[in-house]
């Protein structure tokens, strides 16, 4: 089982590299959709920035309250409805960064122990904090290569 520290460290390494793939991207790169029917750059980095807020509330809840109810988001719904090609992304990356800060702040400071406090997520039942941070940690490295495909394909 990962020590606090330890989920702390690998959660703190998200924001960099997800800093160091748009890189150099102008506007237009990042709103284009060079492989149809897929999110563009920009759309990918505002999805982790809305996303970054969700599992930093769901971290907050279970640590603060006994057992809370976790509720489901809708990825393609805030996708749809929340102006993403309007969006900064200089913004959102500096979002990613201070939520990410904050949490790691609360993440140290907690006692092993506190790692299986718990909570239930409306759609996949009960959930670890340990589980909830893992997959707050795996969410940028799991949009990189899309990132990466997309520069691909638009020949950068």
């Amino acid at each position: 089982m990962p020590t606090p520290a330890e989920l702390t460290d690998a959660y703190l390494k998200g924001p960099e590299n997800l800093r160091s793939a748009v890189k150099g991207l102008t506007r237009d790169q990042l709103t284009a959709h060079p492989i149809p029917g897929r999110w563009s750059t920009l759309e990918v980095v505002c999805h982790i920035a809305d996303f970054e807020a969700v599992l930093a509330e769901r971290m907050k809840r279970i640590i603060a309250i006994d057992i809370p109810l976790l509720l489901a988001a809708d990825e393609n719904v805030f996708l749809k409805s929340l102006h993403y090609h309007d969006r900064d992304i200089e913004e959102e990356l500096t979002l990613i960064e201070m939520t990410r800060k904050q949490m790691a702040r609360i993440i140290r400071r907690l006692s092993a122990d506190q790692l299986q406090l718990t909570g239930v997520h409306d759609k996949r039942g009960l959930v670890t904090l340990e589980k909830v941070i893992q997959m707050s940690t795996n969410h940028i490295p799991h949009h990189l290569p899309f990132v990466t495909e997309k520069k691909a394909a638009l020949g950068i």
